[in-house]
């Protein structure tokens, strides 16, 4: 079983509009929801690649019954792979997040909720509940921003439960969560590049993943957009990249991303064919209409070649 861990749980919307243009009325022609939020993007992904998944999380109020109601009914995946909702109820509402699809260029504009407030006994029921699913989880994956209420330093703490415990743990967030969980040595975080920038004062790709890595992280894959990846880790340095851009939606590419490196962790494959998969999925979630979905023929056929060129070993 693989455990994400979401926070900021969020109920995705996106509309899909012939053009946006601001300060105009405008007709919606496609609409569509989903359970969001960074680590349950991730879920839904790994149950479609054929690994049992848990998520937990906060999820509250009529959006989060709406949420919830939703992971109920997705679909299993290969062998009968289960998503399984262990989120902790809270007293405040579940935020929402909008994404306009402008059908004319295919770029996205998005809109996001800042979350309900959590107060010290939701965060202390949801440590116990994180505890006892860490006991199972071939690996973990804390994604995403904190809600109102949450101290910044939650990530470090929730990375040195996991480690404690034996579990591979992921962190993917950014801003000072990261900077501090970046400390509590986690064994990958997979910043952007900006997130990169901002935690590094650096801009150059190698030299910020360096940089972020000497922070602690055991290894860092740095998201480069249509560039692909940059992994610096213990074994070597890897640069992956799909085999040409592409134009569509990008929301939820880095969860499959990430979605791509745990599941190929679990299956114990070497980074070469982690950071494949990884950037087959990501260029592949960018292709479909919906966000936090991918386009599973475009996946497959994108596998292959993707080029995953080795650098120097890391410093």
């Amino acid at each position: 079983m693989i455990l994400t861990v979401t926070l900021n749980a969020a109920l995705d919307l996106t509309y899909t509009v012939p053009a946006l243009v601001p300060q105009t009325s405008h007709r919606v022609e496609d609409t569509c929801e989903r359970p969001g939020g960074k680590g349950l993007n991730v879920a839904r992904v790994l149950t479609a690649l054929g690994h049992d998944t848990v998520v937990t999380g906060f999820a509250g109020g009529a959006t989060g019954a709406v949420l919830r109601g939703l992971l109920g009914t997705l679909p299993h995946g290969p062998a009968g792979a289960r998503l399984t909702d262990a989120l902790v109820p809270v007293a405040g509402n579940t935020r929402r997040t909008l994404a306009v699809v402008d059908r004319s260029t295919g770029d996205t504009t998005q809109l996001n909720e800042p979350g309900p407030h959590i107060d010290a006994g939701e965060w202390a029921a949801f440590l116990g509940r994180y505890a006892e699913l860490l006991t199972g989880a071939h690996a973990v994956a804390l994604c995403g921003s904190l809600p109102p209420g949450i101290h910044v330093g939650a990530y470090a703490e929730l990375v040195r439960l996991a480690r404690s415990a034996g579990t591979p743990v992921l962190l993917d967030t950014s801003g000072e969560p990261l900077r501090r969980g970046i400390a509590a040595r986690p064994d990958l975080v997979k910043p952007n590049a900006d997130e990169l920038a901002q935690l590094t004062g650096a801009r150059e790709p190698l030299r910020a993943t360096r940089d972020a890595r000497r922070r602690g992280a055991h290894s860092v894959v740095a998201s480069l957009g249509a560039e692909g990846l940059l992994a610096v880790t213990a074994d070597g340095v890897w640069r992956a990249a799909p085999p040409s851009a592409v134009r569509g939606n990008p929301t939820g590419a880095g969860d499959s991303a990430v979605a791509g490196l745990l599941s190929a962790l679990a299956e114990g494959l070497d980074w070469p064919d982690r950071l494949a998969r990884a950037v087959a999925l990501s260029t592949a979630t960018v292709l479909a209409p919906a966000a936090g979905e991918f386009d599973r023929g475009a996946y497959e056929q994108l596998l292959p070649r993707v080029t995953v060129a080795a650098h120097a070993p890391a410093a």
